[in-house]
């Protein structure tokens, strides 16, 4: 005898899901989409946990994190203006035809300034859940996750005028 089954394989999951199922809208009126994961209210450890009845599938892991790196840079500005500046290091990159040493210093500095925008934004939208009020210590936290994006755009400024300085130097000598 065979436990039911949701739609991301779980058995008897325990949560509430958010409309019912598959086959009902959402409260706020929209269609679920083809991954199951997306109409419950909260993806817990517990998902990931156990083989079988509570595993999360992968699939719904990658769609979940796309997701939030879609939030983030459809509600962050700085976000936009970080690819925009990307765009250009990689542009000049291949104009000047930097080394592949060089990319990986490039890329990686490209890299460290997009996971601490979205990883603030995670931060900036968990203060605002636990503390619509203003208080002291969500600030902290604001500014905290704030300040990281800023020393990792600091650094990739300083990466960026490492490799570049040299070519640009050599270009116009």
């Amino acid at each position: 005898m065979s436990a039911e089954r949701d739609r991301c394989g779980r058995a008897d999951s325990p949560r509430p899901m958010i409309g019912g199922g598959a086959e009902k809208s959402r409260p706020d009126g929209t269609a679920p989409t083809t991954c199951g994961c997306d109409d419950h209210l909260v993806r817990t450890a517990a998902d990931s946990r156990a083989a079988g009845a509570g595993r999360f599938p992968l699939w719904c892991a990658f769609r979940c994190a796309a997701r939030g790196v879609a939030y983030a840079f459809a509600t962050q500005r700085n976000l936009k203006i970080q690819l925009a500046v990307a765009v250009l290091a990689v542009g000049a990159g291949i104009v000047l035809g930097i080394s592949r040493a060089d990319w990986l210093a490039i890329v990686l500095a490209i890299m460290v300034v997009g996971v601490a925008e979205v990883v603030n934004t995670a931060v900036e939208s968990a203060v605002d859940l636990a503390s619509p009020q203003w208080r002291d210590l969500a600030r902290a936290a604001k500014d905290a996750g704030a300040g990281a994006v800023l020393v990792a755009s600091v650094g990739s400024v300083v990466v960026g005028l490492i490799v570049f300085f040299p070519y640009i130097v050599q270009r116009f000598s």
